[in-house]
Protein backbone atom coordinates (compact mmCIF):
# COMPACT_ATOMS: atom_id res chain seq x y z
CA UNK A 1 0.00 0.00 0.00
CA UNK A 2 1.51 3.15 -0.90
CA UNK A 3 1.16 6.55 0.93
CA UNK A 4 -1.33 8.89 -0.01
CA UNK A 5 -0.12 12.51 -0.82
CA UNK A 6 -1.62 15.75 -1.51
CA UNK A 7 -2.83 15.60 -4.89
CA UNK A 8 -3.65 12.49 -5.29
CA UNK A 9 -6.78 10.88 -6.11
CA UNK A 10 -8.66 10.24 -3.00
CA UNK A 11 -9.55 6.06 -2.70
CA UNK A 12 -13.20 5.27 -3.54
CA UNK A 13 -14.94 3.91 -0.56
CA UNK A 14 -18.17 2.50 0.48
CA UNK A 15 -19.04 2.02 4.17
CA UNK A 16 -21.96 1.46 6.40
CA UNK A 17 -22.87 4.34 8.54
CA UNK A 18 -25.01 4.68 11.81
CA UNK A 19 -28.39 3.76 9.97
CA UNK A 20 -26.92 1.11 8.18
CA UNK A 21 -27.09 3.47 4.85
CA UNK A 22 -24.23 2.90 2.31
CA UNK A 23 -22.24 5.92 1.72
CA UNK A 24 -19.59 6.33 -0.85
CA UNK A 25 -17.20 8.54 -1.95
CA UNK A 26 -19.32 9.13 -5.23
CA UNK A 27 -22.00 10.66 -3.09
CA UNK A 28 -19.57 13.89 -2.68
CA UNK A 29 -18.93 14.45 -6.40
CA UNK A 30 -19.04 18.32 -6.73
CA UNK A 31 -18.73 18.62 -2.84
CA UNK A 32 -16.04 19.33 -1.01
CA UNK A 33 -15.36 17.00 1.81
CA UNK A 34 -13.43 16.58 5.16
CA UNK A 35 -13.06 12.66 5.34
CA UNK A 36 -11.53 12.29 9.55
CA UNK A 37 -10.04 8.79 10.73
CA UNK A 38 -10.61 8.41 14.48
CA UNK A 39 -9.51 5.31 16.52
CA UNK A 40 -12.67 5.18 19.00
CA UNK A 41 -15.98 6.43 19.58
CA UNK A 42 -16.44 7.46 23.22
CA UNK A 43 -13.14 8.07 23.78
CA UNK A 44 -11.28 11.22 25.14
CA UNK A 45 -9.27 12.63 21.69
CA UNK A 46 -12.09 11.25 19.43
CA UNK A 47 -14.92 12.65 21.62
CA UNK A 48 -13.15 16.28 21.40
CA UNK A 49 -12.23 15.66 17.71
CA UNK A 50 -15.71 14.93 17.07
CA UNK A 51 -17.54 17.88 19.39
CA UNK A 52 -15.17 20.50 17.61
CA UNK A 53 -15.89 19.30 14.37
CA UNK A 54 -19.73 19.16 15.32
CA UNK A 55 -19.66 22.25 17.02
CA UNK A 56 -18.47 24.36 13.66
CA UNK A 57 -20.61 21.96 11.64
CA UNK A 58 -22.53 25.01 10.33
CA UNK A 59 -19.03 26.49 9.47
CA UNK A 60 -18.48 23.82 7.09
CA UNK A 61 -21.61 23.77 5.13
CA UNK A 62 -21.32 27.74 4.50
CA UNK A 63 -17.78 27.00 3.12
CA UNK A 64 -19.15 24.15 1.16
CA UNK A 65 -17.57 21.21 2.80
CA UNK A 66 -19.12 18.26 4.44
CA UNK A 67 -17.95 16.28 7.35
CA UNK A 68 -17.69 12.13 7.55
CA UNK A 69 -15.72 10.05 10.36
CA UNK A 70 -14.27 6.52 9.84
CA UNK A 71 -13.53 4.16 12.84
CA UNK A 72 -13.71 0.06 13.20
CA UNK A 73 -16.75 0.92 15.71
CA UNK A 74 -20.07 -0.99 14.98
CA UNK A 75 -22.92 1.32 13.32
CA UNK A 76 -24.91 0.62 16.65
CA UNK A 77 -21.56 2.63 18.50
CA UNK A 78 -21.73 5.01 16.37
CA UNK A 79 -25.47 5.69 16.60
CA UNK A 80 -24.96 5.97 20.41
CA UNK A 81 -21.75 8.42 19.92
CA UNK A 82 -23.70 10.30 17.66
CA UNK A 83 -26.84 10.42 20.29
CA UNK A 84 -24.99 11.25 23.19
CA UNK A 85 -23.16 14.21 21.82
CA UNK A 86 -25.43 14.86 19.48
CA UNK A 87 -23.31 14.69 15.75
CA UNK A 88 -24.53 16.52 12.81
CA UNK A 89 -23.03 13.99 10.19
CA UNK A 90 -22.52 10.43 9.37
CA UNK A 91 -19.81 7.98 10.94
CA UNK A 92 -18.94 4.82 8.40
CA UNK A 93 -18.02 1.84 10.50
CA UNK A 94 -14.85 -0.13 9.30
CA UNK A 95 -14.79 -3.24 11.47
CA UNK A 96 -13.16 -5.43 8.60
CA UNK A 97 -10.71 -1.73 8.26
CA UNK A 98 -10.77 -1.60 4.10
CA UNK A 99 -11.12 2.22 4.06
CA UNK A 100 -8.47 2.75 6.78
CA UNK A 101 -6.00 0.72 4.94
CA UNK A 102 -7.13 2.44 1.45
CA UNK A 103 -6.41 5.48 3.19
CA UNK A 104 -3.44 4.76 4.92
CA UNK A 105 -5.01 5.17 8.40
CA UNK A 106 -4.10 2.07 9.54
CA UNK A 107 -0.44 0.70 10.88
CA UNK A 108 1.84 0.61 13.40
CA UNK A 109 1.98 2.46 16.81
CA UNK A 110 3.68 2.91 19.82
CA UNK A 111 2.54 3.05 23.23
CA UNK A 112 4.30 2.41 26.51
CA UNK A 113 7.47 0.81 24.61
CA UNK A 114 5.14 -1.58 22.99
CA UNK A 115 4.00 -1.59 19.16
CA UNK A 116 0.90 -3.15 17.80
CA UNK A 117 -1.74 -1.94 15.04
CA UNK A 118 -4.41 0.37 15.22
CA UNK A 119 -6.05 3.37 13.84
CA UNK A 120 -3.51 6.46 13.10
CA UNK A 121 -5.71 10.01 13.15
CA UNK A 122 -5.58 11.09 10.04
CA UNK A 123 -7.84 13.87 7.98
CA UNK A 124 -7.99 14.03 4.90
CA UNK A 125 -9.84 17.59 2.63
CA UNK A 126 -10.70 16.14 -0.78
CA UNK A 127 -12.21 18.35 -3.14
CA UNK A 128 -14.73 18.43 -5.67
CA UNK A 129 -13.11 16.36 -8.50
CA UNK A 130 -12.03 13.66 -5.74
CA UNK A 131 -8.24 15.16 -5.01
CA UNK A 132 -6.81 15.19 -1.95
CA UNK A 133 -6.01 18.64 -1.17
CA UNK A 134 -4.66 18.16 2.25
CA UNK A 135 -3.76 15.84 4.92
CA UNK A 136 -3.38 16.20 8.55
CA UNK A 137 -1.69 13.37 9.81
CA UNK A 138 -0.91 15.44 13.26
CA UNK A 139 -4.44 15.94 14.56
CA UNK A 140 -5.30 18.73 17.02
CA UNK A 141 -8.57 16.90 18.27
CA UNK A 142 -9.88 19.78 20.57
CA UNK A 143 -9.21 22.48 18.01
CA UNK A 144 -9.45 20.54 14.58
CA UNK A 145 -10.92 22.77 12.89
CA UNK A 146 -9.02 25.96 13.42
CA UNK A 147 -6.29 23.76 12.53
CA UNK A 148 -7.84 22.69 9.02
CA UNK A 149 -9.47 26.23 8.39
CA UNK A 150 -5.95 27.47 9.12
CA UNK A 151 -4.37 25.59 6.32
CA UNK A 152 -6.52 25.82 4.19
CA UNK A 153 -6.76 29.59 4.00
CA UNK A 154 -10.16 30.14 4.91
Amino acid sequence: MKELNEGDKAPDFKGKNQEGETISLNDFKGKKLILYFYPKDNTPGCTAEACDLNDNYDYWISKGYEVVGVSPDSEQSHRKFIDKFGLKFNLISDPDKELLQAYGAWGEKKMYGKTYMGVLRTTFVINEEGIIEKIFRKVKTKEHTKQIAGELNL
